[in-house]
Protein backbone atom coordinates (compact mmCIF):
# COMPACT_ATOMS: atom_id res chain seq x y z
CA UNK A 1 0.00 0.00 0.00
CA UNK A 2 1.77 3.00 1.25
CA UNK A 3 5.36 3.10 0.11
CA UNK A 4 8.18 5.54 0.36
CA UNK A 5 7.26 8.40 -1.92
CA UNK A 6 9.95 10.62 -3.36
CA UNK A 7 9.79 11.71 -6.98
CA UNK A 8 8.98 9.64 -8.89
CA UNK A 9 7.94 7.65 -5.84
CA UNK A 10 10.91 5.38 -6.43
CA UNK A 11 12.08 5.67 -2.89
CA UNK A 12 8.66 4.50 -1.90
CA UNK A 13 9.56 1.18 -3.39
CA UNK A 14 13.30 1.41 -2.99
CA UNK A 15 13.43 -1.45 -5.40
CA UNK A 16 15.54 -2.74 -8.26
CA UNK A 17 15.36 -5.18 -10.99
CA UNK A 18 15.80 -8.83 -10.92
CA UNK A 19 15.68 -11.46 -13.53
CA UNK A 20 12.98 -14.04 -12.98
CA UNK A 21 14.30 -16.67 -10.61
CA UNK A 22 17.32 -14.63 -9.55
CA UNK A 23 18.85 -15.29 -6.15
CA UNK A 24 19.06 -12.22 -3.89
CA UNK A 25 21.01 -11.55 -0.71
CA UNK A 26 19.52 -8.35 0.75
CA UNK A 27 21.07 -6.61 3.73
CA UNK A 28 20.25 -7.69 7.28
CA UNK A 29 21.31 -6.11 10.56
CA UNK A 30 21.07 -7.10 14.21
CA UNK A 31 21.09 -5.25 17.55
CA UNK A 32 21.27 -7.28 20.75
CA UNK A 33 22.06 -7.37 24.43
CA UNK A 34 22.08 -10.13 27.04
CA UNK A 35 18.47 -11.25 26.59
CA UNK A 36 17.12 -9.40 23.52
CA UNK A 37 17.89 -9.76 19.82
CA UNK A 38 16.28 -7.58 17.16
CA UNK A 39 16.91 -8.21 13.47
CA UNK A 40 16.44 -5.28 11.08
CA UNK A 41 15.52 -6.12 7.51
CA UNK A 42 14.91 -3.62 4.71
CA UNK A 43 11.96 -4.50 2.52
CA UNK A 44 10.93 -3.87 -1.05
CA UNK A 45 7.17 -3.51 -1.29
CA UNK A 46 6.95 -4.77 -4.88
CA UNK A 47 8.99 -7.42 -6.66
CA UNK A 48 8.87 -9.51 -9.78
CA UNK A 49 7.71 -13.08 -9.23
CA UNK A 50 10.10 -15.90 -8.37
CA UNK A 51 12.87 -13.79 -6.91
CA UNK A 52 14.59 -15.87 -4.23
CA UNK A 53 15.42 -13.72 -1.21
CA UNK A 54 13.71 -15.52 1.69
CA UNK A 55 16.50 -18.02 2.36
CA UNK A 56 19.89 -18.34 4.00
CA UNK A 57 20.55 -15.67 6.64
CA UNK A 58 17.21 -13.93 6.27
CA UNK A 59 15.24 -17.12 6.77
CA UNK A 60 17.45 -18.15 9.68
CA UNK A 61 16.81 -14.82 11.42
CA UNK A 62 13.10 -15.14 10.76
CA UNK A 63 13.00 -18.68 12.12
CA UNK A 64 14.87 -17.62 15.27
CA UNK A 65 12.42 -14.80 15.99
CA UNK A 66 9.48 -15.01 18.36
CA UNK A 67 7.52 -12.28 16.59
CA UNK A 68 7.47 -10.30 13.35
CA UNK A 69 7.06 -6.52 13.21
CA UNK A 70 6.03 -4.76 9.98
CA UNK A 71 5.14 -1.17 9.14
CA UNK A 72 1.47 -2.08 8.96
CA UNK A 73 -0.45 -5.28 9.55
CA UNK A 74 -1.80 -7.23 6.59
CA UNK A 75 -4.30 -4.78 5.09
CA UNK A 76 -7.89 -5.49 4.12
CA UNK A 77 -8.03 -4.44 0.43
CA UNK A 78 -11.64 -3.28 0.68
CA UNK A 79 -10.93 -1.24 3.81
CA UNK A 80 -7.86 0.32 2.19
CA UNK A 81 -9.84 1.20 -0.94
CA UNK A 82 -12.57 2.86 1.15
CA UNK A 83 -10.03 4.77 3.23
CA UNK A 84 -8.12 5.90 0.15
CA UNK A 85 -11.33 7.12 -1.49
CA UNK A 86 -12.29 8.99 1.68
CA UNK A 87 -8.97 10.80 1.98
CA UNK A 88 -7.97 11.07 -1.67
CA UNK A 89 -11.10 12.22 -3.51
CA UNK A 90 -11.43 15.84 -4.61
CA UNK A 91 -13.81 18.03 -6.55
CA UNK A 92 -11.43 20.67 -7.83
CA UNK A 93 -10.53 21.70 -11.39
CA UNK A 94 -8.89 19.23 -13.78
CA UNK A 95 -5.16 18.69 -13.67
CA UNK A 96 -2.95 19.78 -16.55
CA UNK A 97 -3.69 17.89 -19.81
CA UNK A 98 -0.46 15.91 -19.58
CA UNK A 99 -1.62 14.33 -16.32
CA UNK A 100 -4.78 12.97 -17.90
CA UNK A 101 -2.81 11.89 -20.98
CA UNK A 102 -0.40 9.94 -18.76
CA UNK A 103 -3.30 8.33 -16.88
CA UNK A 104 -5.03 7.30 -20.10
CA UNK A 105 -1.77 5.85 -21.43
CA UNK A 106 -1.65 3.70 -18.30
CA UNK A 107 -5.21 2.45 -18.83
CA UNK A 108 -7.35 4.86 -16.79
CA UNK A 109 -10.56 6.31 -18.26
CA UNK A 110 -10.41 9.89 -19.48
CA UNK A 111 -10.84 12.35 -16.62
CA UNK A 112 -10.69 9.70 -13.88
CA UNK A 113 -7.38 10.97 -12.48
CA UNK A 114 -8.87 14.43 -11.97
CA UNK A 115 -11.07 13.09 -9.18
CA UNK A 116 -8.03 12.29 -7.04
CA UNK A 117 -6.04 14.51 -4.72
CA UNK A 118 -2.58 15.27 -6.17
CA UNK A 119 -0.78 12.93 -3.72
CA UNK A 120 -3.07 10.05 -4.66
CA UNK A 121 -2.80 10.85 -8.36
CA UNK A 122 1.00 10.68 -8.08
CA UNK A 123 0.78 7.40 -6.22
CA UNK A 124 -1.72 5.94 -8.69
CA UNK A 125 0.31 6.82 -11.79
CA UNK A 126 3.51 5.43 -10.31
CA UNK A 127 1.76 2.26 -9.12
CA UNK A 128 0.38 1.66 -12.63
CA UNK A 129 3.80 2.28 -14.20
CA UNK A 130 5.44 -0.10 -11.74
CA UNK A 131 2.84 -2.77 -12.52
CA UNK A 132 3.43 -2.27 -16.23
CA UNK A 133 7.13 -2.93 -15.59
CA UNK A 134 6.22 -6.34 -14.17
CA UNK A 135 6.28 -5.66 -10.43
CA UNK A 136 3.60 -6.85 -8.06
CA UNK A 137 2.89 -6.13 -4.37
CA UNK A 138 1.69 -9.72 -4.02
CA UNK A 139 5.30 -10.78 -4.70
CA UNK A 140 6.71 -8.14 -2.36
CA UNK A 141 8.58 -8.78 0.86
CA UNK A 142 5.77 -7.86 3.26
CA UNK A 143 3.34 -10.22 1.59
CA UNK A 144 5.83 -13.10 1.85
CA UNK A 145 6.71 -12.34 5.47
CA UNK A 146 3.04 -12.10 6.47
CA UNK A 147 2.35 -15.45 4.83
CA UNK A 148 5.38 -17.09 6.47
CA UNK A 149 4.46 -15.70 9.90
CA UNK A 150 0.93 -17.03 9.58
CA UNK A 151 2.23 -20.46 8.55
CA UNK A 152 4.68 -20.51 11.48
CA UNK A 153 2.16 -19.21 14.00
CA UNK A 154 4.28 -16.15 14.77
CA UNK A 155 2.48 -13.01 15.98
CA UNK A 156 2.69 -10.03 13.61
CA UNK A 157 2.72 -6.53 15.07
CA UNK A 158 2.51 -3.17 13.31
CA UNK A 159 4.51 0.01 13.83
CA UNK A 160 1.90 2.12 12.05
CA UNK A 161 -1.64 2.05 10.72
CA UNK A 162 -2.83 2.32 7.14
CA UNK A 163 -4.77 5.47 8.05
CA UNK A 164 -1.71 7.01 9.64
CA UNK A 165 0.40 6.33 6.55
CA UNK A 166 -2.17 7.84 4.21
CA UNK A 167 -2.62 10.84 6.49
CA UNK A 168 1.08 11.61 6.08
CA UNK A 169 0.46 12.10 2.37
CA UNK A 170 -2.86 13.85 2.76
CA UNK A 171 -1.24 16.28 5.20
CA UNK A 172 1.42 17.48 2.78
CA UNK A 173 1.15 21.08 1.61
CA UNK A 174 -0.63 21.77 -1.65
CA UNK A 175 2.61 22.96 -3.23
CA UNK A 176 4.44 19.77 -2.31
CA UNK A 177 1.60 17.58 -3.55
CA UNK A 178 1.50 19.43 -6.87
CA UNK A 179 5.27 19.20 -7.26
CA UNK A 180 5.12 15.50 -6.44
CA UNK A 181 2.49 14.90 -9.11
CA UNK A 182 4.42 16.92 -11.68
CA UNK A 183 7.65 15.04 -10.92
CA UNK A 184 5.87 11.69 -11.08
CA UNK A 185 4.38 12.42 -14.51
CA UNK A 186 7.76 13.54 -15.86
CA UNK A 187 9.46 10.43 -14.44
CA UNK A 188 6.96 7.90 -15.82
CA UNK A 189 8.99 7.03 -18.95
CA UNK A 190 11.94 5.96 -16.77
CA UNK A 191 10.05 4.52 -13.80
CA UNK A 192 10.61 0.91 -14.82
CA UNK A 193 14.35 1.37 -15.31
CA UNK A 194 14.72 3.21 -11.99
CA UNK A 195 12.81 0.55 -10.08
CA UNK A 196 15.02 -2.04 -11.75
CA UNK A 197 18.15 -0.29 -10.48
CA UNK A 198 16.75 0.00 -6.96
CA UNK A 199 15.84 -3.67 -6.73
CA UNK A 200 19.20 -4.67 -8.16
CA UNK A 201 20.92 -2.68 -5.38
CA UNK A 202 18.61 -4.14 -2.73
CA UNK A 203 19.12 -7.68 -4.04
CA UNK A 204 22.89 -7.50 -3.73
CA UNK A 205 22.70 -5.93 -0.26
CA UNK A 206 24.02 -2.58 -1.49
CA UNK A 207 22.57 -0.27 1.17
CA UNK A 208 25.00 2.49 0.16
CA UNK A 209 23.49 2.80 -3.31
CA UNK A 210 19.96 2.78 -1.88
CA UNK A 211 20.95 5.49 0.60
CA UNK A 212 22.68 7.63 -2.02
CA UNK A 213 19.59 7.63 -4.23
CA UNK A 214 17.36 8.38 -1.27
CA UNK A 215 19.49 11.36 -0.24
CA UNK A 216 19.57 12.68 -3.79
CA UNK A 217 15.79 12.56 -4.06
CA UNK A 218 15.32 13.95 -0.54
CA UNK A 219 17.21 17.11 -1.45
CA UNK A 220 14.65 17.75 -4.18
CA UNK A 221 11.63 17.21 -1.91
CA UNK A 222 12.53 18.12 1.70
CA UNK A 223 8.97 18.25 3.06
CA UNK A 224 8.20 14.87 1.56
CA UNK A 225 11.44 13.35 2.83
CA UNK A 226 10.86 14.75 6.32
CA UNK A 227 7.31 13.37 6.51
CA UNK A 228 7.90 9.98 4.94
CA UNK A 229 11.46 9.17 5.95
CA UNK A 230 13.06 11.31 8.67
CA UNK A 231 10.24 11.55 11.22
CA UNK A 232 9.30 7.93 10.75
CA UNK A 233 12.92 6.84 11.21
CA UNK A 234 12.84 8.53 14.61
CA UNK A 235 9.65 6.71 15.58
CA UNK A 236 10.99 3.36 14.41
CA UNK A 237 14.27 3.84 16.28
CA UNK A 238 12.41 4.87 19.44
CA UNK A 239 10.26 1.72 19.23
CA UNK A 240 13.27 -0.55 18.74
CA UNK A 241 15.17 1.06 21.61
CA UNK A 242 12.18 0.62 23.91
CA UNK A 243 11.72 -3.00 22.78
CA UNK A 244 15.30 -3.75 23.78
CA UNK A 245 14.06 -3.49 27.36
CA UNK A 246 12.08 -6.73 26.93
CA UNK A 247 13.62 -10.19 26.44
CA UNK A 248 13.07 -12.14 23.24
CA UNK A 249 13.98 -12.21 19.55
CA UNK A 250 12.17 -9.97 17.07
CA UNK A 251 12.28 -9.71 13.28
CA UNK A 252 11.60 -6.07 12.30
CA UNK A 253 11.01 -5.38 8.61
CA UNK A 254 10.60 -1.83 7.30
CA UNK A 255 11.12 -0.24 3.92
CA UNK A 256 14.76 -0.44 2.78
CA UNK A 257 15.00 3.35 2.62
CA UNK A 258 14.68 3.57 6.39
CA UNK A 259 17.80 1.46 6.83
CA UNK A 260 20.03 3.40 4.44
CA UNK A 261 21.43 6.85 3.98
CA UNK A 262 21.72 9.86 6.26
CA UNK A 263 19.60 9.65 9.40
CA UNK A 264 18.95 5.90 9.01
CA UNK A 265 17.37 3.88 11.79
CA UNK A 266 20.76 2.28 12.49
CA UNK A 267 22.40 5.68 12.90
CA UNK A 268 19.67 6.84 15.28
CA UNK A 269 20.03 3.66 17.33
CA UNK A 270 23.76 4.30 17.48
CA UNK A 271 23.05 7.74 18.88
CA UNK A 272 21.11 5.98 21.64
CA UNK A 273 24.14 3.88 22.53
CA UNK A 274 22.97 0.71 20.78
CA UNK A 275 25.38 -1.22 18.56
CA UNK A 276 23.90 -2.30 15.22
CA UNK A 277 25.88 -4.85 13.23
CA UNK A 278 25.53 -6.09 9.67
CA UNK A 279 24.76 -9.82 9.53
CA UNK A 280 27.15 -11.65 7.22
CA UNK A 281 25.59 -14.65 5.51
Amino acid sequence: MFKRLIAPLAALMLSGCSLFGEDADPALWVVKDGDTTIYLFGTVHVLKPRMHWFDEGVHEAFDASDEVVLEIAKPDPQAIAALTAQLGTRGGPPFAPEVDAAARDLGMPAGAIDKQEPWLAALTLTRLAVARAGYDSAAGVEARLSEAAEDAGKPVRALESARGQLMLLDGLSGATQSAMLDASVKALPTTGARIDRFVAAWARGDAETVGAELNREAQAAPELADALIARRNVRFADWIAARMGQPGTVFVAVGAGHLAGKGSVQALLGDKGLKVERVVY
